[in-house]
């Protein structure tokens, strides 16, 4: 049977005599939540007791705070694939995506993405909720997946993303030799005006910041480690590609193909907060079979 997504707290003496609505803001629950929980199903209950956001509380009370249902999308259908999860709990997933997948369904890739198997699973476990896509990927990039299981969780992961404390480290492999074995793109990107899915570096686009090092030389390529302080659409290619170094398979930026058929990119690890429990999360996706044998067919510079 489907749950609601709910959340709880007891009134402690450093909270009592406030309003409820001042205690729910201070829980970062937004003004748009509270709306949706008046008019679309949710509930605000104080010991058990419907209420209103003008309650004033009292220390030892029992707050709980039923959000409404959620529906999936209509044009997000359910289909049974495998995924690997790598972490769940009652509030969020961390998947690891393989490459050649969609994150989200696409006009050339309707079926067969991660959304469609999220859904899938959900479905096939009860859990009533839609795909809140924390950290997507492009389809032939591989790695780590944050996925929330709430649009209150998902808001909560978009601040933790505006503060920087959401971290995400990428691996993957670049053409040519580096003379500066670290270093920073810090060019702005924006889409190209001549294609619908190519991005530039371009003056007039979003701020973008990319920092690299290089983990291991070879003759023609570098096995290189990436952070990112944005998240802008292909962002890393198109940075890598300005350096004059694309990755490797990556044919839309540059990159040449035989090594490997798609962008040489791998989403390794990924760190953040917990948005509920607060604690340090830390998760590490190995590289991709691809991947690890061209480094086991490489011989390194020495």
């Amino acid at each position: 049977m489907s749950k609601c997504f709910k959340l709880n707290w007891a009134v402690t003496d450093r909270e009592a005599g406030k309003f409820l609505k001042e205690f729910l803001v201070k829980q970062e629950i937004s003004k748009a939540a509270l709306t949706d929980i008046k008019f679309k199903g949710g509930k605000l209950l104080v010991n058990g007791e419907d209420v209103t956001v003008r309650y004033r509380l009292n220390e030892g009370d029992k707050i709980e705070v039923h959000f409404p249902p959620e529906e999936p999308s209509l044009g997000v259908q359910p289909e049974t694939i495998p995924i690997e999860i790598l972490y769940e709990d009652s509030y969020l997933l961390v998947l690891n995506k393989p490459a050649k997948m969609n994150t989200i369904p696409s006009r050339e890739h309707p079926t067969g993405s991660l959304a469609n198997a999220i859904i899938g699973y959900y479905q096939k476990n009860g859990i009533q909720a839609t795909t809140h896509i924390v950290t997507r990927l492009d389809r032939d990039t591989s790695g780590i997946v944050v996925i929330a299981k709430h649009r209150h969780v998902h808001h909560l992961f978009s601040k933790q993303q505006k503060a920087g404390t959401l971290q995400r480290i990428y691996e993957g492999f670049a053409e040519g030799f580096f003379a500066n074995p670290i270093g920073v793109v810090d060019e702005p990107i924006a889409r190209k005006k001549t294609s619908i899915i190519e991005r530039e570096v371009n003056a007039e686009g979003q701020y973008a910041y990319t920092s690299y090092q290089v983990l291991r030389q070879f003759d023609d390529f570098c096995y290189i480690q990436l952070k990112l302080k944005t998240g802008r659409t292909h962002q890393i290619r198109v940075h890598m590609s300005f350096i004059n170094h694309p990755l490797l398979g990556d044919s839309l930026y540059g990159g040449k193909k035989g090594r490997i058929g798609r962008q040489a990119l791998h989403c390794r690890t990924v760190k953040f907060i917990h948005p509920i429990d607060r604690n340090l999360m830390d998760f590490t996706a190995p590289l991709p079979i691809d991947m690890e044998n061209i480094l086991m067919k490489s011989k390194p510079l020495t």
